[in-house]
């Protein structure tokens, strides 16, 4: 990856930071600073608010927990750290980490006291190619988060290091989400397993009950011959009591060595019954959000495969020819190659589509003229820089436009809401009187595709 799907800020020369550093020291007369001077100014580590904008949210988002930001966050603005979101959280967490201020010093604080073997380990690099092979060391290990702290405010680091490492962790995302079908097969698996457990742990329940309760008709017979034993010792005088005394105690050792064993088996089993009940409930956890996950790709698959569907060269089949007539909708973000796609679907149902890419082209000052007049908005979350976001809902809130968020920057998303929000006239008035309510995903029936008769 030679550059990040976005533009990096840049100095005149395209120099470092501590090249800035040192060009801001550098001598107009003889007064300037000294060799030593510059020397320890080159030392200096980057602040997280001297980097560029752009990397802050995967700084954030890679090297600090939800956990530990729903503790920080709410001391340096008004989010709930209870009813908050984990978005909201984050993009809290970005703005404060852009503003800098006590918000920013106290994410840099954190960062680097957590991290700080790491920044004491990429300290000995001395170029930008030490620090890169360091990173590199890390991501073969799997030690990502240091390494990406320690790089990106290394004072080596130029921005081609930084925008090496943004994009390897960038595609390390798109891996992840590539191994969620070998992660539903694994569930599957382990559910049935865990139900043979679950089997085995009742069976060996049963067997422990059916256990204890003979070891209490064992000791209620032993404690009546003892008793019987003791009766005959007294009428036999000449019977060696001693003798059969030491039998029955030595009887009784090995019971009790019996009873203790089959107790620890059942302790044993309860303990790994308790650890397949929460790794059952993980499970199911994990599952359930699979199963939405499906719910929203079948959607979409369902109303491309609507759209494609056309009654004649123009007008799609999910939507009637004039179903968006009069309605200007526009498209903040996205990717450039699928806004022809956007702009001719919507152009099909008699709607105009309006195209603002959220700042990479188009400047933002022209997102509040655009929206001024619009019937609605949406964004992907999944393509759109934080700030512009913002600025959509703010704007939206203030002229009282509509807008919705997209799961994706795919034609498939787009399609999907405007079959839920104008398929039908219901649906549509909801669209127009709803606050920003996104409606319900359709039910989608199975397929019923056959191969030989399609």
């Amino acid at each position: 990856m030679h550059a990040p799907p976005f533009r990096l800020a840049r100095t005149q020369t395209d120099a470092s930071p501590n090249e800035a550093h040192l060009r801001a020291f550098a001598p107009a007369d003889c007064c300037g600073p000294s060799q030593a001077e510059i020397a320890r100014a080159s030392r200096q580590r980057t602040r997280l608010v001297e980097l560029d904008a752009h990397l802050h949210c995967s700084i954030i988002g890679t090297c600090l927990s939800t956990h530990e930001l729903r503790k920080l966050v709410p001391k340096f603005t008004s989010l709930d750290s209870q009813r908050a979101s984990d978005l909201d959280i984050h993009h809290a967490a970005v703005e404060l980490a852009i503003e800098g201020g006590a918000g920013g010093k106290a994410l840099q604080k954190a960062l680097d006291a957590r991290y700080a073997g790491a920044v004491k380990r990429f300290a000995g690099a001395r170029d930008g190619e030490a620090v890169l092979a360091l990173w590199n060391e890390s991501l073969a290990n799997g030690d990502i988060p240091p390494a990406y702290w320690a790089l990106m405010t290394h004072p080596a680091t130029t921005m081609e290091v930084r925008q090496a490492a943004f994009g390897e962790l960038h595609m390390l995302s798109h891996l992840v989400g590539a191994a969620n079908r070998a992660d539903l097969r694994r569930l599957v698996a382990l559910e049935k397993e865990n139900a043979e457990l679950q089997t085995k742990v009742e069976r060996q329940q049963a067997r422990l009950h059916e256990m204890s309760r003979e070891r209490d008709d064992a000791r209620d017979a032993l404690e009546t011959q003892m008793a019987r034993a003791a009766a005959q010792q007294q009428s036999r005088e000449a019977a060696p009591a001693h003798t059969q005394i030491e039998a029955l105690e030595a009887a009784l050792a090995a019971r009790d060595a019996r009873l203790a064993l089959h107790t620890s088996r059942r302790e044993a089993a309860e303990q790994r019954a308790n650890a397949d009940a929460q790794t059952l409930h993980t499970l199911r956890a994990q599952l359930d959000e699979a199963h939405a996950l499906i719910d929203a790709l079948r959607a979409e698959a369902d109303a491309m495969e609507h759209a494609t569907q056309a009654n004649d060269d123009t007008a799609p089949r999910a939507l009637a020819q004039d179903a968006l007539k009069d309605r200007r909708i526009v498209y903040v973000g996205g990717r450039p190659g699928s806004n022809h796609a956007l702009r001719r679907w919507v152009a099909a149902a008699g709607g105009e589509l309006t195209v603002h890419d959220g700042g990479l082209e188009d400047r933002k000052g022209l997102l509040a003229a655009a929206l001024t007049n619009a019937d609605l908005a949406v964004f992907p979350v999944d393509c759109i820089d934080h700030d512009s976001m913002n600025t959509l809902k703010r704007v939206c809130e203030r002229h009282q436009v509509t807008y919705y968020p997209l799961r994706t920057a795919s034609l498939a998303s787009f399609v999907e809401l405007m079959l839920r929000l104008y398929a039908n006239p219901a649906s549509a008035a909801h669209a127009e009187n709803a606050a920003n309510d996104v409606p319900t995903l359709a039910a989608v029936p199975l397929s019923r595709f056959c191969l030989r008769h399609g």
